[in-house]
């Protein structure tokens, strides 16, 4: 269940932006009356190969607290994310096409994922989309924020969330179920095919560590849910992000990973942060 969780965060995208920021996976946050720097990490959910690098290892040893998108150690995780996984009004996947076309959802998630639609015919498909993140990969699934927590732990240190499943679960309805079944329906036809490919680019961007270039491939993805919601889906969130941040960094130096497609941009979390009179620096 977990793991379904990590493959959500990894479908959020956002328009391209002027001004790019350097080529820079991780970045420290300093200035602005802070006594002690914090660091902010760029993840991505879904890899090959999570292996975090010598100033990321660094870095988590001069913080004292990780900070993801949302609590992964909340004991009360799994039962909140049943509880928000099935859409609202009695709304159904089978409701919203037709009876040949659900054949074909229901087809193709029995082969990918080992489950009949028609078991989870009230689940949002923007969820099952994400649950067919491994499929994507060439290779055995890894998520960099499963490796940030295992160093944590090691370190005897704690996790927390920037905002709740709750908070998470909501994004997914005020994206109409229509738009996400079209491009459940959408993959389906596909077969993946197209998915594979904009997910090999994804990765490759992601290892030159250019965050403002993945919001370019992520924007003109086929999957039109994303452009068509960065709002909700990305800058709200980020937005709303900030003053946590803001707390929490004034007490505690902290470390917070969160999704790539966050960082870049007017809206996102680095040039935000600056606003408020921080110094964001890239860490080489």
């Amino acid at each position: 269940m977990k793991k379904i969780l990590f493959l959500v965060f990894g479908l959020f995208s956002i328009f391209n932006q002027a001004q790019p920021l350097e080529k820079a996976l991780l970045w420290k946050i300093s200035g602005n009356g802070l006594t002690q720097p914090s660091y902010l990490f760029g993840t991505i959910h879904a890899t090959c190969d999570a292996t975090l690098d010598a100033a990321t290892l660094k870095a988590l040893e001069e913080t004292k607290q990780l900070y993801l998108e949302i609590d992964m150690d909340d004991p009360m995780l799994q039962m909140q994310m049943m509880q928000g996984m099935t859409m609202k009004n009695g709304v159904t996947i089978s409701s919203l096409v037709s009876e040949e076309e659900f054949v074909v959802i229901d087809e193709f998630l029995q082969k990918n994922i080992g489950m009949s639609a028609k078991m989870i015919n009230t689940f949002k498909p923007f969820m099952l989309n994400s649950m067919l993140l491994p499929k994507l990969l060439d290779c055995e699934f890894q998520s960099v924020e499963m490796e940030l927590m295992k160093v944590t732990k090691a370190q005897n240190e704690e996790v927390y969330g920037l905002e709740t499943i709750g908070d998470q679960l909501q994004v997914f309805d005020k994206i109409p179920y229509q738009d996400q079944v079209n491009e459940l329906l959408k993959t389906a036809k596909s077969d993946l095919s197209k998915e594979k490919e904009e997910m090999k680019k994804i990765m490759d961007v992601y290892k030159t560590k250019d965050i403002e270039k993945m919001l370019v491939v992520m924007d003109e993805s086929d999957n039109t849910i994303s452009a068509d919601n960065k709002d909700v889906l990305l800058v709200n969130r980020n937005r709303n992000w900030i003053p946590v941040i803001e707390k929490v960094i004034k007490s505690t130096p902290t470390f917070f990973g969160v999704g790539a497609a966050h960082l870049a941009g007017e809206d996102g979390v680095i040039k935000l942060l600056r606003k408020q009179g921080y110094t964001v620096e890239a860490v080489k």
